[in-house]
């Protein structure tokens, strides 16, 4: 019997405890993501690196048009890779708020300790939710204005502002779009700093993520509604904002998080 009970399996461990927020508690987490945006400037990290890639899609996309109905659903997938990309922002905010060094070096940890295999799986889900949204998004484009003739760079605005086709695309694209990005807000809000924070493996840090927002959905989606109306405003003029909008987001995203969980 002794011996039965040594080698049994234990118990999962419960789901951390979730605390109730409110409307106060995203207006912190904002105000609190700006001060450390201020100390730590993330916009270093994303002039250097996000922009050349983008701007690199973007005209590998205009030269070859087969591909071009892809740039719309390309940008606007930016929201679903931010909770990966933004998993050094989480690390560093981590480092701030312990009091200890937060250093630019620090900024990969994540993916040489504890968290990496851990990241690595929500990084894979995230990936295949941005390969759904395009296959959608490209589904609703054959099914609209592909189902006539392929889209040309110089026609791009005039079939779509002008052309019943054209706006059935945007509104059968805007509520797919919006249908993934609250999936992916559900799945990535505490899960990605979650596993930064804390040994946890990515399931539990998945769980966790959707528990809070059930007991919390319509502050959820209050952060959603941020969160989209910081990235429009990011992409005005040319995306240029986004070196700013994105690291303030991944240091507030971490705030969030130490409100939502109890550690």
């Amino acid at each position: 019997m002794t011996t039965l009970h040594a080698t049994a399996p234990s118990l999962p461990a419960d789901l951390p405890e979730i605390r109730r927020i409110g409307t106060s508690d995203l207006n912190w987490a904002l105000a609190e993501g700006w001060k450390d945006f201020q100390a730590k400037r993330g916009d270093l990290i994303f002039l250097g690196l996000l922009y050349p890639i983008v701007c690199g899609v973007a005209v590998a996309l205009a030269f070859n048009e087969p591909l071009l109905p892809l740039l719309f659903p390309l940008v606007a997938g930016l929201s679903i890779a931010g909770p990966a990309v933004a998993s050094g922002f989480y690390e560093l905010a981590r480092r701030r708020e312990e009091g200890r060094d937060s250093s630019w070096r620090h900024f990969v940890d994540p993916l040489g300790g504890r968290s990496r295999w851990p990241l690595a799986a929500l990084t894979l889900g995230l990936a295949a939710l941005f390969v759904a949204w395009l296959g959608v998004a490209y589904a609703i484009y054959d099914a609209t204005l592909g189902a006539e003739a392929p889209m040309r760079v110089g026609d791009v605005f005039g079939r779509l502002f002008t052309t019943g086709e054209g706006w059935r695309l945007i509104v059968l694209g805007n509520l797919a779009g919006g249908a993934f990005a609250l999936v992916t807000l559900v799945v990535a809000l505490v899960s990605f700093p979650m596993v930064v924070d804390q040994p946890v493996d990515a399931g539990t840090a998945l769980r966790t993520s959707i528990k809070a927002a059930r007991e919390n959905p319509r502050e959820v989606l209050g952060w959603g509604v941020r969160v989209a109306g910081l990235l429009l405003l990011g992409l005005i003029p040319a995306a240029i904002g986004l070196a700013v909008v994105l690291p303030w987001l991944g240091y507030a995203t971490w705030h969030l998080y130490t409100r939502l969980v109890v550690r």
